[in-house]
């Protein structure tokens, strides 16, 4: 009989994709997919650590774990229990030391060997660990995927980070910046493509630093390997996913106004709007640099949707470094924003650094800023009603007949009665508008004629 597989994933969307490469890995040693704990003969929590309080969530579900794992074994049944991701890269031996009863720890660079790890765990009874940073790229030891069908697909293109940004961790978990080939990024988007993926979602923590060596043995930019992925037969959206404002280069940005199936949705993180703040983060660019890189995307491509990230109360912030953030929100005008307070995260700078902010300056700071960003959502959304948008309806709603897609610019939109829609990409009309999603209703054969409202759209939503 097949072995039980069960992955919890926390964070970003690159753990997402890591999580499924992981359930490719272990496939080949016999397990397969399940939906709970109960079920599952190895549980594998795959960690961020980007989020505040990482370590104690992760205790705090090994803790439930362990008691399923012993109820198990009183039951005749061996739970394997793995810790992945950035927290176990971070904490390493002090999750064996605080949790003695994890199976395996495992950093995201080294996933690849979870066949051997479980192999030794079954073989010898005790943990093992895997924290190194290769030289061999783990891409590159992976198996095909086997197991992913969704219309809409991840595909992890750059990995790592270079920036050191004094706030964050990503450099020390996940190491240096590395691009992978352009033959295996292809190769990959076109056995989903087969598979029925519609949507490419090309993935890394800085992924418009992409330079990726192509077969001619030539460097290709992230635009280039976006027109490629464009050309693949099946392959109608395409969206990227983390950028950096200073690998937002010119090719790019004219890749937003050329290539038809790159959705009008960027997410271009700036955290501050205050200059000071960004050069106590190492950010290495300004407001002006990130807002001169808005200007040129709306030229080219006047619909263009802006998401970014906010970190309020960074140490030294002042008030007047606040406004400036609260400024640049209000000019650029976002259609979403995720926006957190400051928390120290251990061995970055930022942590050591001694003005840390009180902590109720913090939540007015967020408070504010989130007001501002909540509004400014609500009026991006509420300037889709009456327009047609293509929709990818691929998950179910919250009633029964309902369905749940994206819009092109990263909206939710709910449909009724869409059932026989599932897992297709419609024409929807926008009926209603909420603050955090949209309502339609699938456009009839003889109201086709109202697709002529997407070009129109392009120049009414950012009216």
């Amino acid at each position: 009989m097949a072995k039980k597989l069960y992955i919890k994933t926390y964070g970003c969307q690159m753990n997402a994709y890591d999580s499924d490469r992981m359930a490719d890995v272990l496939a080949a040693g016999g397990y397969e997919p399940c939906s709970n704990v109960e079920d599952a003969d190895m549980v594998i929590v795959n960690t961020c650590h980007i989020r505040e309080k990482a370590s104690e969530k992760l205790y705090s579900d090994l803790g439930r774990l362990r008691l399923e794992k012993d109820a198990k074994a009183r039951a005749g049944r061996r739970m394997l229990i793995g810790v992945a991701g950035c927290v176990a890269q971070a904490d390493g031996e002090e999750i064996l030391a605080r949790a003695p009863y994890v199976d395996v720890v495992v950093g995201p660079q080294s996933y690849h060997q979870l066949p051997e790890l479980v192999a030794d765990v079954i073989a010898t009874a005790k943990p093992q660990i895997a924290l190194e940073f290769e030289e061999q790229a783990k891409f590159d030891l992976l198996p095909e995927s086997t197991l992913r069908s969704d219309m809409a697909a991840f595909v992890s293109v750059q990995e790592g980070c270079d920036k050191f940004c004094t706030f964050c961790v990503v450099p020390y978990t996940r190491g240096a910046e590395y691009s992978r080939s352009v033959t295996t990024v292809l190769d990959e988007v076109k056995r989903l493509a087969d598979r029925g993926a519609v949507e490419i979602s090309l993935l890394g923590q800085n992924v418009n630093a992409y330079h990726g060596i192509a077969p001619d043995g030539s460097e290709w930019g992230l635009a280039k390997l976006i027109e490629a992925v464009a050309n693949i037969h099946g392959i109608q959206r395409i969206r990227y996913t983390t950028s950096h404002p200073m690998d937002m280069q010119d090719d790019l940005i004219a890749a937003h106004g050329e290539i038809d199936a790159l959705m009008p949705f960027l997410h271009l993180p700036i955290q501050s709007g205050s200059d000071a703040i960004l050069k106590a983060m190492n950010r290495k660019h300004t407001a002006s640099h990130y807002l001169n890189i808005v200007e040129k995307l709306r030229k080219v491509r006047p619909d263009i949707a802006l998401s970014s990230d906010f970190i309020v109360g960074f140490p030294g912030e002042s008030d007047a470094d606040f406004e400036a953030t609260l400024s640049l929100v209000e000019t650029v005008e976002f259609a979403q924003a995720y926006s957190f307070k400051y928390s120290i995260r251990p061995g970055t700078p930022a942590g050591d650094y001694a003005a840390q902010i009180d902590e109720a300056v913090k939540e007015e700071r967020l408070a504010r800023l989130q007001d501002v960003i909540g509004t400014q959502q609500q009026r991006f959304n509420r300037r889709m009603v009456g327009t047609v948008q293509q929709v990818l309806l691929d998950k179910e709603g919250k009633r029964k007949g309902q369905c749940k897609g994206r819009s092109p610019y990263m909206q939710s939109v709910f449909v009724e009665n869409a059932v026989h829609y599932r897992n297709s990409l419609v024409d929807v009309k926008i009926v209603a508008a909420y603050a955090n999603s949209l309502l339609g209703e699938i456009v009839s054969a003889d109201t086709q004629g109202e697709n002529a409202a997407h070009g129109q759209a392009r120049q009414k939503i950012h009216a």
